[in-house]
């Protein structure tokens, strides 16, 4: 399926709303594999557990009662599972009365039981974060490989639901049901004995099961839809306030605070009532089965009273048949709750495969070019056309050489397609038509990975990320040294207001370095770039949100390092653009004029009008030129303001500082 004929809203629609999805629940599974000798053993403790408490009533009804308190002969031929010799050794080894030995038994088996489910518990609980930790790892890994299309199409704030909510809820589920398992044992010993004790009155339980089944049935219809609908309320939740805090700036500046507020307040509600229809629908279900239990143990006690009186079964059978009938009864509303959180976990299951599954991906050679040690940095399009949604081209038939060294600019007006040439060539979107060439190489026939290892951009948006200034610098790339860091630092003028830092270069930056100016993360972004030293430099109107002065430092800077490197400048300051070998001009996308800066003024046409426009703003820069006094031997210019753009005092450098190239 082609991006451009792809339907994004699939991505939250098209799932199958299964209740109880087994394909689903076995691809699961499969996370859980690598620790499945710790499942194992969970279900054996569980297992043990349950049959643990089985036989606690068991001591009640056929050990206390009819065996010590009212001894009979009536249910001689009931098994007891050796409880009853059991309790004989115990009074002879401790010489104590009967009853007092069925007592101490009847707490030995309470507290095995209860080392056996919290043995359980927590070995159940640790092999599910674990396989829920690997597929939240594979979750994520899958996210960080989706194209650029698939960001342009899908909001972030769902993506997020599906990594943190919609993982968390299957550990719900894997939990949930290691528990019923556990519950079901009981069931069916509990069934066996009832047997042995009165057919009839077992009859009279079973009647009861159908009756649960159907309720549970109409309850599953019932919740499938709603909570479905809860899904879709929590990603709408997260998406409005990951929408929200990310424009906080926006927001306070224009004083929509209030609105927004509003706005959420509505979505929180929508949730709410869909919240509460859930829990309604559960007290009901879980009332109704609680009450069935309830009228299943009044008719047995009814006709089961009967039976005692007419001595056709023991006062001790009829005891341990109703606690049999509690032991029984309780799984099948453990399944009922259960199912609410199999229709939770269920839907957060097809969400989390559906991203998973989701196949758009950019095309990658089967067999990929290995470059070679170090590139000369020619670029060439040719017959290259591209848009992002069909039928609406951004790029037209764009042909265009760079040689190597060269520096070129790329100007035009707003949505002419200056931004898209830059993401076609380190291959963010598969274009449609035409080829991309980097050293005689069609960059369809290199790995995306070791393509952008070779061309640096530095976005006019630069993303800073949590983590110290060294770390934003290196991305933790091993074959960056902290020496070359702190070069590149240097190169573009950094080092000094790193240095200012409290820690330096070590100094902790929150998100997206909002502690730091507009001008120094840029500053950074340059650094950064520098540092991982690749032979195609793209600037992306990186210095477009700087002021002038700042600008001119950069400039400086970027004199010294273009050259001998490939460089693609996009932008509209006219002293930027006129240090460039030569000028591409796109209209509409499409190259409308190329040539030098004097040979494209000469034309007087579009750039020519760009220039006039801008006549005003490069006569300013000119004249701020001249008080920047530069030394070709340093990388550092020598200021005589006192002001720099964060409007901290700048100490006067008394000797240039020589920044020779540093080791990589």
């Amino acid at each position: 399926m082609s991006d451009s004929a792809r339907n994004y809203s699939a991505f939250d629609l098209e799932l199958t709303h299964q209740a109880l999805n087994f394909q689903l629940f076995l691809r699961l599974l499969t996370w859980l594999r690598p620790y499945r000798l710790t499942l194992f053993a969970s279900i054996a403790l569980v297992i043990t557990s349950a049959a643990t408490m089985v036989l606690m009533p068991v001591i009640t009804g056929r050990v206390i009662i009819d065996t010590i308190l009212l001894p009979t002969a009536e249910t001689n031929d009931l098994p007891d599972y050796g409880l009853i010799s059991a309790t004989e050794w115990l009074k002879e080894l401790l010489n104590v009365e009967a009853l007092a030995a069925a007592g101490i038994l009847y707490v030995m088996l309470v507290l095995a039981q209860s080392f056996l489910m919290f043995a359980h518990q927590l070995t159940l609980a640790s092999c599910s974060l674990k396989a829920l930790r690997d597929l939240r790892l594979d979750l994520f890994a899958s996210l960080e490989r989706k194209p650029a299309t698939f960001y342009d199409n899908i909001a972030v704030g769902r993506v997020m639901t599906r990594v943190s909510n919609d993982v968390e809820n299957l550990f719900a589920l894997l939990t949930g049901f290691g528990m019923l398992a556990g519950e079901f044992v009981p069931f069916f010993l509990s069934l066996f004995l009832m047997f042995h004790i009165s057919a009839e009155l077992t009859g009279i339980v079973l009647i009861a099961l159908p009756i649960a089944g159907v309720a549970t049935y109409i309850f599953r219809s019932v919740m499938s839809r709603i909570f479905r609908l809860i899904r879709d309320s929590v990603s709408s939740l997260n998406q409005y306030m990951q929408e929200d805090l990310s424009g906080i700036d926006v927001v306070q500046l224009s004083g929509r605070e209030a609105t927004n507020i509003d706005q959420y307040r509505e979505l929180n509600q929508e949730n709410r009532k869909r919240e509460f229809s859930a829990i309604d629908y559960e007290v009901i279900y879980d009332n109704f089965n609680n009450s069935l239990a309830s009228l299943a143990i009044a008719g047995i006690i009814w006709f089961g009273g009967g039976a005692v009186l007419q001595e056709e079964i023991s006062l001790g059978a009829m005891v341990l048949f109703t606690q049999l009938v509690n032991m029984m009864i309780t799984p099948i509303v453990a399944l009922g709750q259960q199912f609410n959180t199999l229709f939770r976990s269920m839907a957060s299951g097809e969400r989390i495969f559906q991203a998973l599954d989701w196949d758009e991906q950019l095309h990658e050679p089967e067999n990929p070019i290995t470059l070679p040690e170090r590139l000369t940095g020619e670029v060439e399009f040719r017959n290259v056309n591209f848009g992002y949604y069909k039928d609406e081209p951004i790029l037209r038939d764009v042909s265009f050489k760079i040689a190597p060294g060269e520096k070129l600019a790329v100007v035009g007006s707003t949505g002419s397609g200056k931004s898209t040439l830059i993401r076609l060539l380190v291959r963010f979107y598969d274009f449609d038509s035409g080829m991309i060439f980097l050293d005689g190489h069609d960059v369809n026939d290199i790995h995306s990975r070791d393509l952008r290892t070779r061309v640096g951009v530095v976005l006019q948006d630069f993303h800073i990320f949590s983590g110290t200034v060294r770390e934003n610098i290196t991305l933790n790339d091993p074959n960056i040294t902290n020496e070359r860091a702190e070069w590149a630092a240097r190169v573009v003028n950094a080092d000094k207001f790193i240095r200012k830092l409290p820690d330096g270069y070590d100094a902790e930056l929150g998100e997206r370095g909002k502690s730091l100016s507009q001008g120094q993360r840029q500053l950074l972004a340059f650094a950064r770039v520098l540092a991982a030293d690749p032979e195609i430099l793209i600037l992306d109107e990186a210095t477009a949100s700087i002021d002038t002065s700042t600008e001119l430092i950069i400039q400086d800077a970027l004199h010294k390092l273009t050259e001998d490197r490939t460089s693609i400048i996009i932008a509209h300051r006219l002293q930027t653009i006129r240090e460039c070998d030569r000028i591409l001009v796109l209209h509409h996308g499409v190259v409308r004029e190329i040539g030098t800066h004097e040979e494209l003024i000469a034309q007087q046409g579009i750039y020519y009008t760009l220039h006039e426009l801008q006549f005003q703003d490069g006569m300013a820069a000119t004249e701020l030129m001249g008080e920047l006094e530069v030394d070709e031997e340093v990388t550092e210019p020598v200021w005589t303001e006192d002001q720099d753009d964060t409007g901290e005092d700048r100490e006067k450098y008394e000797e240039p500082l020589e920044t020779p190239i540093g080791p990589r």
